[in-house]
């Protein structure tokens, strides 16, 4: 009652008298994204401005954190008393946040139109058990991008189509003296060596988990991790790839000191900005390559989605500016750092105009998305196999043994 009685007080003037209500923001959001990759800061706010001019009774409060930040912020926020009302979410996180009702299922909140509209392929990004825990928002995958220009000078005249032929390339561009280690990775220990990892999985054929249980250690989640530790030991990969994050890759990538590197689709614009790229027009893109008689082309799926808490004690406005924000006409004004979950998007000249060769490429790595393992202990799974890779690089541990002991360490 005296919520009610101050909020009345706060939002009306007293004039002659009576009490006389004026427009005033009875509501503030609190959401959470991430401060890296896909949407930048300063274009998820202009859509956050947006969103508040067509609705001036809402104000939302930004909180912005490194990707490696997100996913605990999320979940230690639901038990302080406070915590958020929209966060971004990882594709791997549904299963946990569902069974641990850090989310609201919004199933009956998503209308035919959005089930048509959005390609169907996005909708696992927020799918677990039969239901839907928000809209999908970054469609994502990595993509093998590379120099134009050195690859011209070393006589390279397309760009590879299987990890083996990668290898071979950088070779030549070593030999030729154009580049000390020509490829860029980001396998610093963090979930970013996963999708790394996760892509040359798909590569090679390989499952993350059988029957509930782990076969990573196995068949194709072996020959992968073979080949992130060949192509260290070789040279050919940048030996910092280790400690590298995403960023770290880009910025190595457009000072020119990487022939090929894998990365989101945030880098391809980017990339080829004059102003903060020295390789802006030499930026090829292609889908990851494949694996001779196996695969054809390897994605990994990196999509998110925005979802509201189950803590919320608004969350009819918190679903009302998540649909603003994954609308095709705030995706499609958007659409330089992170293409639109939309099909009929991929028809409109305003999104594909000068990035043809990335929608080429996205329209092959979007459909092979593969997933890391949908799992609630998915946390617990992903630490044990960013150790293995650590340790498989570093040469203190054979493949072999680093992936057994992951297998033993996954909480599966």
């Amino acid at each position: 009652m005296l919520r009610t009685i101050t909020k009345t007080l706060v939002g009306a003037v007293f004039a002659g008298g009576l009490f006389v209500p004026h427009a005033f923001a009875e509501t503030t959001l609190n959401a959470l994204f991430m401060a890296q990759a896909a949407y930048s800061e300063a274009d998820v706010r202009a859509m956050t401005d947006a969103f508040t001019k067509a609705n001036p009774d809402v104000k939302v409060n930004l909180e912005f954190v490194p990707y490696e930040g997100l996913h605990d912020k999320t979940v230690l926020a639901q038990g302080s008393g406070g915590g958020y009302d929209v966060v971004l979410f990882d594709v791997i996180w549904p299963a946990e946040y569902a069974t641990n009702k850090v989310l609201v299922d919004v199933s009956s909140k998503i209308t035919d139109d959005m089930k048509k509209g959005v390609l169907p392929g996005a909708w696992t990004t927020v799918q677990y058990d039969g239901k839907s825990y928000g809209m999908p928002w970054i469609l994502d995958t990595k993509y093998l991008f590379y120099n134009k220009d050195i690859l011209e000078k070393a006589g390279i005249k397309t760009p590879p189509k299987t990890w083996e032929e990668l290898g071979a390339q950088a070779k030549i561009i070593q030999d030729k003296g154009l580049l000390k280690t020509p490829i860029a990775w980001s396998w610093s220990q963090a979930e970013a060596a996963i999708c790394d990892y996760t892509t040359l999985v798909s590569a090679y054929g390989g499952e993350f988990l059988k029957d509930g249980k782990p076969d990573f250690q196995n068949g194709g989640g072996l020959l992968a991790l073979k080949y992130m530790v060949d192509s260290y030991k070789s040279g050919l990969t940048n030996p910092n790839s280790k400690e590298f994050l995403e960023e770290d890759v880009r910025k190595v990538f457009e000072n020119g000191d990487a022939a090929f590197a894998l990365n989101w689709t945030y880098m391809y614009n980017m990339a080829n900005d004059p102003k903060d790229s020295k390789v802006a027009g030499k930026v090829g893109v292609v889908p990851a390559p494949g694996v001779a008689g196996t695969s054809e082309v390897s994605a990994v799926n990196g999509s998110m989605g925005l979802g509201v808490t189950s803590v919320s004690k608004h969350p009819d406005e918190a679903w009302k500016y998540i649909t603003f924000m994954t609308s095709q006409a705030t995706q499609n004004q958007y659409a330089k750092l992170s293409l639109p979950i939309w099909a009929s998007s991929y028809d409109d000249p305003a999104v594909t105009k000068g990035q043809e060769e990335l929608i080429a490429a996205a329209k092959l790595g979007l459909a092979a998305m593969y997933p890391r393992p949908t799992t609630p202990k998915y946390q617990e799974l992903s630490t044990a196999l960013q150790q293995a890779i650590q340790e498989s690089l570093l040469g203190t541990s054979s493949p072999e043994d680093a992936l057994k002991t992951a297998a033993q360490n996954s909480g599966l």
